[in-house]
């Protein structure tokens, strides 16, 4: 009798969790169309099924009329959705560090109908650039990039700077404001040295540099977990898709599997 509750009671979750979302999505009807845009290409769309765009920032609780800073917009794949969703009531600043302005600016340039005016600074500042305003951010969000911080990405001497990063994250935004964090994610009791190679990160280091730069964790998402990832190739994370890092060597397996398992937390500053 008790396995029998126990599946109803699954089955009833696995059918409320999309009513769920969407309700939440026709509360949010500028996100859906953000996400459904004509101005997004084939290519990043077909990545939905991954990274889950709209789920993700509902989760972060970003709203139309929010300042967001965007850490290390990278080719542009949030970008993409991000401003023009806060195109017309908010603000969305994107951060890429100081060497990645320039194509940044190029790839703001190609729509900028669809994106509005779009804020550039950098991070993080110690590494040359303007930073982002102190107090200034209702919502910051970063994608894949918190493993490039502990590997010292952009640094000549390739010197973990996670810690630096999460208290200039804490500083940009104001009192009460949160942290988005996606990335790809360890197994708790792995070697901690992957870390510093694979491209993963445990859950409890995200969380305790963030807590130990003043947030408070206030919850995680499955969204962007994959139970397929292994997490144990030759080239890291980074032989999954998108990038397949080993060519054609395996490639219908890699494709099979999918991008990565990701951890998505959610972070506060506290108010004062």
């Amino acid at each position: 009798m008790r396995h029998t509750i126990l599946i109803a009671t699954a089955a009833v979750a696995v059918v409320a969790a999309p009513i769920v979302y969407a309700k939440s999505m026709q509360k949010n009807a500028a996100l859906a169309a953000a996400v459904a845009s004509p101005n997004r290409s084939d290519a990043n769309k077909a990545r939905d099924q991954y990274r889950k765009p709209a789920e993700t920032l509902a989760f972060f609780g970003v709203k139309p009329n929010h300042t967001v800073v965007e850490i290390w917009p990278g080719g542009g794949w949030y970008t993409e959705i991000l401003a023009p969703y806060l195109k017309d009531k908010g603000k969305l600043i994107v951060a890429p560090p100081q060497r990645g302005t320039e194509s940044t600016n190029k790839f703001l340039a190609t729509k900028p109908d669809a994106y509005g005016k779009v804020g550039v600074a950098n991070f993080p500042s110690a590494l040359g650039g303007t930073g982002v305003a102190a107090n200034s951010a209702d919502v910051v969000v970063t994608f894949s990039n918190v493993h490039n911080w502990r590997m010292g990405s952009f640094k000549s001497d390739s010197a973990d700077y996670s810690v630096e990063a999460f208290k200039e994250l804490y500083a940009m935004l104001k009192p009460g404001g949160v942290l988005g964090i996606e990335d790809h994610r360890l197994d708790e009791d792995a070697d901690a040295e992957k870390e510093r190679k694979s491209g993963y990160m445990k859950v409890s280091t995200v969380r305790r540099l963030a807590e130990q730069a003043g947030f408070k964790f206030a919850g995680s998402s499955e969204v962007n977990a994959n139970p397929k990832d292994t997490k144990d190739y030759p080239k890291g994370v980074w032989t999954l898709p998108p990038r397949f890092a080993e060519g054609d060597t395996d490639r219908a397996k890699y494709a099979a599997i999918g991008e990565s398992d990701r951890m998505t937390l959610k972070f506060v500053k506290p108010k004062k």
